[in-house]
């Protein structure tokens, strides 16, 4: 799926391509999924970025880092139209985020403005909770967020600009809002920056009368990046 070399499965990577994937493993922050130095214990774990800055969702965790093989396989899926790369992303991504799953807990995806999936064909987000509910059992609703306005460009700005360019930008589907009450959610991404887009996501969702949120991206930026 990554170099087009003959692989023992379909969808699967090379030892090579294996092995210059940064899957996220060890020890990770339990707010972000970023890894960090030392080992688990009964407390919990985070970065010092989430210590001094706490997301509004509970937990959150990643597959991959955004960084070499990892990189090319998301561009690919999101500029490339290799949509048959959200299946075995979703399986990275269910294990990634095992500890963060519950009974009757809905999967939903970042939400692209309509001109920008009108451009794009697809929701690169939406592809990867689809294939993440048929991997989980979970209830999945594609279009339970919306964007209500375009956004600019994201990349450059500091997480202090992104949260401004994001206010009230994402709302829930007026129709979608029942699937809310009471539920659990698991937001997915395909790539995790400084959080905000998931945030404004989760502020939604809470607004909307969800219980607790957790996120789910398939790779993660290093906080040094």
């Amino acid at each position: 799926m990554s170099c087009g070399e003959l692989t023992e499965s379909d969808f699967g990577l090379c030892g090579a391509c294996w092995g210059d994937t940064p899957f996220i493993g060890g020890t990770v922050c339990e707010s972000c999924g970023v890894p960090v130095i030392g080992s688990a214990d009964r407390f919990r774990t985070e970065c010092d970025d989430c210590l001094k800055t706490p997301p509004p969702w509970n937990a959150g965790r990643a597959a991959l880092m955004y960084d070499g093989k990892a990189r090319s396989l998301v561009l690919a899926l999101k500029h490339g139209d290799r949509t048959e790369l959200a299946r075995p992303a979703a399986r990275w991504m269910a294990q990634a985020g095992r500890d963060l799953l519950r009974p009757g807990m809905v999967i939903a995806p970042v939400p692209l403005h309509w001109s920008r999936l009108l451009k794009r064909r697809y929701n690169q987000s939406a592809l990867l909770a689809r294939n993440l509910g048929q991997e989980t059992g979970l209830d999945c609703v594609p279009d339970l967020l919306v964007r209500k306005r375009r956004t600019p460009v994201l990349d450059g700005k500091t997480a202090r600009e992104r949260g401004d360019v994001l206010a009230d930008a994402i709302d829930i589907h007026p129709r979608r809002a029942l699937h809310l009450m009471g539920r659990d959610v698991l937001l997915v991404d395909d790539v995790m920056t400084s959080g905000a887009t998931l945030a404004a996501c989760t502020r939604a969702c809470q607004a909307a009368g969800a219980n607790h949120i957790f996120v789910l991206a398939l790779a993660r930026v290093a906080k040094d990046a």
